[in-house]
């Protein structure tokens, strides 16, 4: 079986990425000390709620580090959600805070009109298309088709300061959401792949194939 660790710093949707890594039959460590995090064969950084918060808590945990520095490894982690977020330099939600520094860019909060200067709702809930930016050969989005449907739960979004490490995109009324990010072996997702049906389920299988 694939070993995969899980960074536990009190982020609402561990237990669903804990079930579909099982599902896929994974051996899962869920990890609370630095150790754990620095023993891991592949990590996944979830996260649901405010950006300023998940960083005060990994932060706290004594785990923001050790994720850092399992990410400068080369061996492969993912972050979900919020835990794309953290990736990045910066988030705005309820004023700046710095992130783990590990994808040069910002998080900021979806435009509250589309491009067509029509409101639309925040957070951006519900499914949307992936859409090709780079080559998914070779990635955790490999075989997947292109305009698959993903599932979204978000109001503040990652903006990539180059476009290098933008695997894919979501478009939300005119919006540029980048849905996956990418930087080596370091992934995020902005959308949740554990709540993707089958499609999500096979985005986690590459990354479980990932070395």
């Amino acid at each position: 079986m694939t070993a995969v660790t899980i960074a536990d710093f009190g982020s609402g949707n561990l237990l669903s990425v804990h079930r579909a890594l099982a599902h896929l039959g994974a051996t899962i460590t869920v990890a609370t000390t630095a150790a754990e995090i620095a023993g891991a064969a592949r990590l996944i950084v979830p996260g649901v709620g405010a950006f300023a918060d998940s960083m005060t808590n990994l932060t706290s945990r004594g785990l923001a580090q050790p994720v850092k520095d399992f990410a400068a490894s080369g061996r492969p982690c993912l972050g979900i959600c919020v835990g794309m977020q953290m990736l990045f330099d910066s988030g705005e939600e309820f004023g700046d805070s710095a992130g783990l520094g590990l994808i040069p860019g910002a998080v900021r909060r979806i435009p509250a009109t589309g491009t067509d200067g029509r409101p639309h709702k925040v957070p951006h809930v519900g499914w949307n298309r992936l859409a090709a930016v780079s080559d998914w050969s070779g990635t955790i989005l490999d075989g997947t088709p292109e305009g698959a449907f993903v599932y979204y739960v978000h109001s503040f979004a990652g903006h990539p300061a180059s476009e290098s490490h933008r695997l894919a995109d979501s478009d939300y009324d005119g919006c540029r959401i980048a849905g996956v990010v990418r930087r080596g072996n370091l992934y995020g997702c902005q959308f949740h792949p554990e709540k993707s049906g089958e499609i999500g389920l096979a985005i986690l299988a590459n990354f479980l194939r990932l070395s």
